[in-house]
């Protein structure tokens, strides 16, 4: 059996040392994670690229600008980010997107660097990592205005109905450590809807560990209590799930697995 964690962080704070980290997700059946990067503020872009760099047996990265921080962006920021992801390493652009749960940036301008976020990936022919949260009509709108089809919708957590805008744009749809808790029956009838050959797994470690490590910080090897939570709900093995999710990962990001 295989899986790939489809979305982690893995930065310096929250693991002083990513080695056993590593292999302990090995141990799980893991045989690779996008590691995607995020801009912490002017000039700041964490530590994704050089852990990467450090593991690129197991570790992709990726790199975007992150709602929360949207309007902290400058344009020598956007300068680096498009130089960034047009290398050959980075596999995707983002995460990118739409938070109006917290709007810690105002929405207009979520909104702009959104965009211009989607208009980057589809310059560079890569796909976008998206994520959205209290803002589907306006997350599928700016990507329908963009005309951007090749992408993952991360950490979703929305009902059927939104599942289908993004399946229907030709997105993706990556399941967290949520799909896990109770009380959220509308996003595992959205996970019975959705086709298998649409889905990925991930952690968004160090958040969202799945049960039964929920409180506890989240890491890849965790994303195996994910894919047996798919699989109880699509009526399907775990061994089903992980051949296809990963299968669909490798295809998404362009992922050379061993």
């Amino acid at each position: 059996m295989k899986l790939v964690d489809a979305h982690c962080h893995l930065e310096p704070k929250d693991y002083a040392d990513v080695a056993p980290v590593l292999e302990r997700a090995r141990a799980a059946g893991l045989v690779h994670a996008v590691l995607v990067g995020q801009f912490h503020g002017p000039g700041d872009w964490g530590h994704a690229l050089e852990v990467a760099a450090r593991h690129p047996d197991f570790l992709s990265p990726t790199l975007g600008i992150h709602p929360h921080e949207a309007a902290r962006a400058t344009e020598a920021d956007f300068e680096m980010l498009e130089r960034t992801c047009a290398r050959p390493e980075l596999r995707a652009v983002g995460e990118a997107g739409l938070d109006y749960y917290y709007d810690h940036s105002p929405r207009e301008v979520q909104a702009t660097v959104f965009r211009r976020q989607c208009a980057l990936a589809k310059r560079l022919a890569k796909p976008l990592v998206v994520h959205v949260r209290d803002a589907h009509d306006d997350c599928e709108a700016a990507l329908a205005a963009e005309e951007v089809t090749n992408g993952v919708i991360h950490c979703f957590t929305g009902d059927t109905a939104a599942a289908r805008r993004y399946l229907d744009r030709g997105f993706y749809i990556s399941l967290s450590g949520v799909v896990t808790y109770k009380k959220t029956e509308a996003l595992q009838e959205a996970v019975r809807f959705a086709p298998l050959e649409r889905l990925m797994v991930e952690t968004d470690s160090p958040f969202l560990a799945p049960v039964p490590h929920r409180g506890r910080k989240n890491e890849p090897a965790h994303v195996l209590e994910t894919a047996k939570k798919v699989a109880e709900l699509k009526g399907v093995s775990l061994e089903e799930v992980a051949r296809v999710t990963t299968a669909n990962a490798a295809r998404l990001f362009n992922l050379t697995l061993a």
